[in-house]
């Protein structure tokens, strides 16, 4: 038997990603969430009457901005190097 042979059921848990990219990954992920929060709603409860709220600022300019800021966060998540 081999002694550098290490047993079955010790196995080496090797994260594809470190600490810090997961924390940049949940800061991105906050990023995206606000911005789906922040495009809810506007709607009327009559459908025949027209609301003109769904076409503020809020939900036509900053809350998809918000969105494309997070998507490029887990970009860099994805592509940043733990170990520098």
């Amino acid at each position: 038997m081999n002694k550098n042979k290490k047993p079955l059921h010790k196995q080496d848990l090797n994260f594809v990603f470190g600490k810090k990219n997961y924390v940049v990954m949940g800061i991105g992920l906050a990023f995206i969430a606000l911005g789906f929060i922040l495009m809810a709603g506007g709607g009327s409860d009559d459908p025949n009457v027209f609301n003109e709220e769904i076409y503020n600022f809020r939900r036509i300019r900053l809350a998809p901005t918000l969105v494309l800021i997070g998507f490029a966060i887990e970009v860099y998540a994805i592509l940043l190097n733990p170990r520098k």
